[in-house]
């Protein structure tokens, strides 16, 4: 056998550290389009794929919120606004991974634009901070100008659909560390909100009550009296 010249036995194991990165690099992200069906607000069927729109979270279909006092049908809103984002337009999406349920997950576009973006600047889906702080500023933008689920009151998803399993599920309920959340007509109707002027607090009737959403994975909540508020550290608004 032919001996190796010595530059090709010291680079050998450059080169077979280089094999191994190849091999735990992760494959390219996979691009679908074809065929586009809107499931709901925040999930499409692109090529005969289900996709879990990343980073944002839509009222479920069956959800109702609060708009000066009556219920209005926000998670259908949601839905039928996706139909008009999508339109006619071929529809690319870029898949990240899986969600624990197997689907999808992924950033789609329909004539250039950020299909997921777009639904929360309309005020019809919230930026999904559990998992991605990506849409937050839109979030923000929505809030400030009052649209869509924000010209009222609303339960976030996550938590309408947590609530909806606890009731469907009776023995898998566990009993809670504090008072539960409850809905502006429940128990506890004080909205405990964050923003960037500190812990205030809004109780019904307040001039900013109704447009006030909670959003419990920023720490924001609900509570029971002033009192219980106050203890907490949070500060009464001053309208």
């Amino acid at each position: 056998m032919t001996n190796s010249p010595p530059w090709l036995s010291a680079l050998r194991p450059a080169l077979a550290a280089g094999a191994v990165l190849l091999c735990l690099a992760p494959a390219s992200a996979e691009t679908l389009t074809g065929d586009v069906r809107v499931i709901d607000g925040d999930t499409l069927a692109v090529a005969g794929q289900r996709i879990r729109l990343e980073g944002i979270d839509a009222p479920e279909t069956r959800q109702t919120c609060n708009r000066r006092g009556r219920n209005w049908a926000c998670g259908k809103a949601a839905t039928q606004a996706m139909h008009k984002l999508v339109g006619r337009n071929t529809v690319r999406c870029q898949v990240s991974g899986r969600g624990k349920y197997g689907r999808a997950l992924g950033t789609c576009f329909a004539n250039g634009q950020d299909l997921q973006q777009k639904l929360v600047r309309q005020g019809l889906a919230l930026a999904y901070r559990r998992y991605s702080t990506r849409y937050v500023p839109d979030e923000d933008a929505a809030r400030e100008a009052q649209r869509g689920l924000w010209s009222g009151s609303f339960i976030e998803p996550w938590r309408w659909r947590r609530h909806r399993q606890s009731r469907s599920n009776p023995t898998n309920r566990r009993p809670p560390r504090t008072a539960p959340p409850q809905s502006a007509a429940g128990e506890c109707p004080i909205k405990g909100n964050i923003s960037a002027s500190g812990r205030i607090f809004h109780v019904p009737g307040g001039k900013y009550y109704e447009r006030t959403g909670i959003d419990e994975s920023r720490g924001e909540r609900w509570f029971c009296s002033e009192a219980e508020a106050r203890s907490a550290g949070w500060r009464r608004s001053r309208r």
